[in-house]
């Protein structure tokens, strides 16, 4: 059995910018508050590689692989988010956006999704401006889910071409 392309798979949907081109607006602003210099890059691509695996989206998971990688990440940090929290590769400000992530994405039966103690961790190594904009960097991927869920744009290609046209 072989394995296709990136030219010979399709996205289940075309391009949503033909349709409703005020998505690109959305885009730009969420990306123009995670790179405010608030929180490393870094940062933001573990979070949302994070947020690709819980998610289940290759498409997510294949976007930040490649970010993390072209910014010069090590494959054993890149390999470890899935299990960060034994992982020796993390400083404590990225396990803390790891497990922020976690827990806004992941059910919590018992309790709050983010309860006070996280939240104090969390404040111990992020001011609010770091905070919010990390708010906003797992925002945009809460924004994004259902289009890479649903609609499946090709992983590994670049917005506007990872579309069926």
């Amino acid at each position: 059995m072989s394995t296709p392309t990136t030219t010979e798979l399709r996205s289940r949907m075309p391009n949503p910018l033909a349709f409703i081109p005020e998505v690109a607006e959305i885009a730009e602003g969420m990306h123009k508050v995670f790179r405010n210099g608030a929180i490393p890059p870094t940062t933001v691509s573990l979070l949302q590689l994070r947020a690709g695996q819980i998610l289940g989206s290759t498409y997510f998971t294949i976007r930040e692989t490649g970010n993390l990688r072209a910014a010069g990440e090590s494959e054993e940090r890149i390999t470890a988010v899935a299990t960060w929290r034994d992982a020796p590769y993390f400083t404590d400000a990225e396990r803390v956006a790891l497990e922020l992530v976690e827990a806004v994405l992941t059910p919590n039966p018992t309790g709050e999704r983010v309860p006070d103690a996280l939240h104090v961790k969390a404040s111990a190594h992020y001011d609010d401006k770091a905070l919010w904009t990390l708010i906003v960097a797992i925002a945009h991927i809460g924004f994004f889910t259902p289009a890479a869920l649903i609609a499946k744009p090709i992983p590994g290609m670049p917005p506007g071409q990872n579309y069926s046209e």
